[in-house]
């Protein structure tokens, strides 16, 4: 049988008192063994069969009329001795006869004469299973002469079972003699043509099976002989010699009805009473109808090991037959079944090992020992028939995955949408990207001066200051902040503490720091602010005086560690707007809008400076510069609808591949505040924007600690430092920076990426995960199809691993270059699970 795996042909002979095995496969392999005749398999064979007839004749319903010698078997057989005493519990007798017989002969077949060829075939199975999953199966291919020794259940030998494998061995029969070859096929694009023929009816009740093969009816045209009583003799013979030679011939060839064994003529048919058609009366017209296209013959009838035997010396591809009579009940539950299997799309010997393994498993006791019945013949040469869909299903069913595949799709589909492994995968993707950006030596192009200047109030700052509470800041600590940030004249400073309480006695210090910090220095001051739907940002507690609407600006602090925060399509920063957006915003106007058409802050007491800031901005005429990108950058509108279902697909992530030095100076406060530090030079520098924040201690944050740990990039340029150019500050006592992420690095790395506008988008890995399904099961398609030698495996998996490695190495380079990022983790890993194993099967089945 054409297979992508080693198919075995095993031959077992009488010859005198031994029995002789031969196994062939591969390029001319062979072994051979000889066991004595199995004597006592066959004393139990004649045990079982004598039990199973008396069973199913005693438990038989009374019989239609005309009534045989065996009503409800389909055929005629000798009687096997006298009247039965009905006494006799026939079912316990076919119970234990079936354990005897099938402990006779697998005790027979464990002899270690045939160790050898058992462990060739099990090597064979286990080097397949280790392969795929589930492991495709290993074809042996079995001839038995005499018709004795077919009789015995062969299918039920567990050859692998001592190597722990049998599952993926399974034995389909031959004819001793093959002259044939297999005929073609019809045209998978047309109609699925079944003929039945409805044999003779006596004692039997076939109108199930007629039920039953129009289960077909979606997939095949099924056309019936032998249901019309008034065609008998032979017009009915020449009525079905005229069908098998149909123009448009058949695929499939169905007989239910009463048959038998014969020695010369191949077996013969009864299609009407005391009517019969012997197979070697039907050759001329078969051989026609396989040319034509004929693949499956199902002969649900009694003893079809000689028609079987013909019809594969004749050409015919599968053979479907029961090799003992077979009861009528059995028949049709076989039948409903194995054509359930059909219509799944199974090929034909899985079909009925499946229709096997449900009658030994769910009619154990109803039906017993009717799965040692059934039986598969095949053309050594033939494909076993599977049935195609039709319409969309024909083109889906090639692309359904396997359960691996499935298993794996939805195990990484689950992944790519689980928060933590999402956050999980970022973190490391950043981390390869930081090392990547740093061997290759793309860091961004340095400025000067980086955007931002962090003002960091820490743990030591406190310390020094006297402070004895941090929680809330103390306002006049902020006062002096301001007051020696005003000596460097700053376009923008952001305040990042929500002052959203009184402090009578400090309140005034602070507002008169900040009001004389605009009054004089014009410069813009944003205050950190909660973001609340209904009031918009709620920050600065009015009755501190410390931020009035005329002289400042207010923005939510509200953010993700690791994304960028922008407004969502439809809003306008009026309402509310993020912290970092608007300081950027801000920052960018006060660079690039000539000095005489600024709006300088204050404004008349009767405006609100944010709506007069918004409404400068839009009436900018050129509105593709810098500041007109900033006021119009939004989320994209899918990521405003993924954020309802806990996703964040194409919000922009912080670059922190990028070094912070990069990005912001940190100065610690307690050094700005010591005039004496010649590290104070910083002040003498221009940054666009200051920023007064949390440091990391105890105590900062709204309701906890404003830091978080620190992300693996980060941790790559903490130790890593790369240096900066000579005309850049070097760090501040790095001794004390406390490895940890602050809430104020966060909107530093925002502010740098909108005002450089650096803005990684990244792909999601759903999508990317459903695309690689896509192409790896096109992949895998592909690799089914075509056929190599043993040498292209390596060649192949070489190929895969190179496809990664192009892959891997262009995301990379993308990032930098095109700002966005392709994951490739889980991509990767599903298109592995989808070719991998496909290469490695195929070429052990090259081997």
């Amino acid at each position: 049988m054409t297979s992508d795996l080693p198919a075995f042909r095993l031959k077992v002979q009488q010859v005198d008192q031994c029995c002789l095995l031969e196994l062939a496969w591969g390029q001319g392999q062979f072994l051979s063994a000889q066991l004595p005749y199995p004597v006592a398999v066959m004393a139990a064979y004649e045990t079982w069969l004598r039990a199973y007839l008396h069973f199913y004749k005693t438990w038989s319903p009374a019989p239609v009329s005309p009534p045989s010698s065996n009503p409800e078997l389909r055929g005629q057989v000798a009687q096997t001795g006298g009247l039965t005493p009905r006494a006799v519990d026939w079912q316990a007798e076919l119970v234990q006869a079936e354990a005897q017989l099938l402990y006779q002969f697998h005790q027979w077949l464990r002899q270690a004469q045939l160790f050898e060829i058992r462990s060739t075939i099990a090597q064979a199975a286990s080097a397949a299973g280790s392969q795929d999953s589930p492991p495709a199966p290993v074809e042996v291919c079995l001839v038995c002469t005499p018709v004795a020794l077919a009789r015995l259940p062969w299918e039920t030998w567990e050859i692998g079972a001592e190597f722990g494998n049998s599952g993926a061995i399974r034995i389909a029969r031959c004819s001793a003699n093959v002259h044939g070859v297999p005929g073609g096929q019809r045209s998978q694009h047309q109609r699925l043509r079944v003929l039945a023929i409805v044999g003779d009816q006596s004692g039997l009740d076939l109108d199930v099976d007629c039920e039953a093969l129009q289960q077909l009816a979606p997939l095949a045209q099924v056309e019936f002989i032998g249901r019309t009583p008034t065609v008998t003799g032979l017009a009915l013979k020449q009525q079905i010699l005229t069908a098998l030679t149909d123009q448009r011939g058949w695929d499939l060839l169905f007989f239910a009805g009463h048959s038998d064994e014969t020695d010369l003529t191949g077996g013969e048919l009864a299609i009407a009473p005391g009517v019969t058609l012997s197979i070697q009366e039907l050759v001329p017209q078969l051989a026609i109808a396989k040319e034509r296209g004929l693949q499956l013959a199902i002969f649900n009838s009694c003893r079809g090991l000689s028609i079987a035997s013909a019809l594969i010396d004749l050409g015919l591809s599968q053979v479907v037959i029961m090799r003992e009579p077979i009861p009528n009940r059995v028949a049709q539950a076989f039948l409903l079944r194995f054509l359930q299997h059909l219509l799944a799309y199974e090929d034909t010997h899985t079909a009925l090992r499946s229709t096997c393994q449900f009658l030994k498993l769910e009619h154990s006791i109803s039906l017993p020992s009717a799965y040692l019945v059934p039986s598969l013949f095949c053309h050594p040469q033939a494909s076993l028939f599977r049935l195609q869909p039709r319409g969309v299903k024909r083109w889906v069913a090639p692309w359904c995955p396997l359960q691996r595949e499935a298993i794996a799709l939805l195990s990484l589909l689950l992944l790519s949408l689980w928060s933590p492994a999402q956050q999980l995968l970022l973190d490391y993707r950043l981390w390869t990207q930081a090392v990547y950006r740093d061997l290759t030596g793309q860091m961004s192009t340095p400025l000067t001066t980086p955007p931002v200047l962090l003002v960091a109030i820490d743990q030591e700052s406190i310390q020094r200051s006297g402070m004895e509470n941090p929680q809330p800041m103390d306002r006049t600590y902020l006062a002096q902040l301001v007051k020696r940030l005003a000596i460097a004249k700053p376009p923008v400073i952001g305040i990042d503490y929500l002052l959203d309480r009184q402090r009578p006695q400090q309140d005034p210090v602070l507002a008169a720091a900040v009001q004389q910090l605009i009054a004089t220095q014009q410069t813009w001051v944003v205050f950190a602010a909660l973001k609340d739907d209904e009031q918009g940002d709620v920050g600065v507690n009015p009755a501190t005086g410390i931020a009035p609407p005329h002289t400042s600006l207010q923005a939510h602090i509200n953010a993700l560690p690791s994304h960028i925060k922008l407004m969502a399509p439809g809003q306008d920063c009026q309402h509310s707007c993020p912290f970092a957006y608007l300081l950027a915003q801000v920052a960018t106007y006060t660079q690039t809008t000539p000095s005489a058409k600024q709006l300088q802050p204050p404004v008349a007491q009767s405006l609100d400076l944010r709506t007069q800031l918004m409404a400068a901005i839009a009436s900018t005429q050129d509105v593709q510069d810098a500041l007109g990108w900033i006021h119009r950058l939004r989320f994209h509108p899918m990521t405003a609808g993924a954020s309802a279902l806990g996703q964040l697909w194409l919000r922009p992530i912080l670059d922190l591949s990028i070094a912070p030095d990069w990005v912001y100076d940190r100065l610690p406060a307690r050094v700005l505040l010591d005039s004496s530090n010649p590290q104070n030079r910083v002040l003498d520098r221009s940054y666009p924007v200051v920023i007064i924040a949390a440091g990391s201690y105890d105590g900062a944050g709204i309701t906890a600690a404003d830091d978080f740990p620190l992300p693996p990039a980060l941790q790559y340029w903490h130790i890593r430092r790369t240096p900066k150019p000579p005309a850049r500050m070097q760090p501040v006592d790095e001794g004390s920076v406390i490895p940890r992420l602050t809430g104020a690095e966060i909107h530093a790395y925002m502010v740098h990426h909108l005002m450089t506008r650096r803005l990684v988008v990244p792909i999601p890995d759903t999508w990317l995960v459903l695309l690689t399904a896509i192409l790896g099961k096109a992949a895998a398609i592909r690799l089914r199809q075509v056929s190599w030698t043993r040498q292209w495996q390596l060649a192949l998996s070489l190929g895969v691993l190179g496809v990664t490695g192009l892959y891997v190495g262009l995301s990379l380079q993308l990032y930098i270059s095109a700002a966005v990022l392709f994951p490739w983790l889980l991509p990767m890993m599903l298109f592995w699970i989808y070719v991998l194993p496909m290469i490695w099967r195929k070429g052990h089945a090259a081997n």
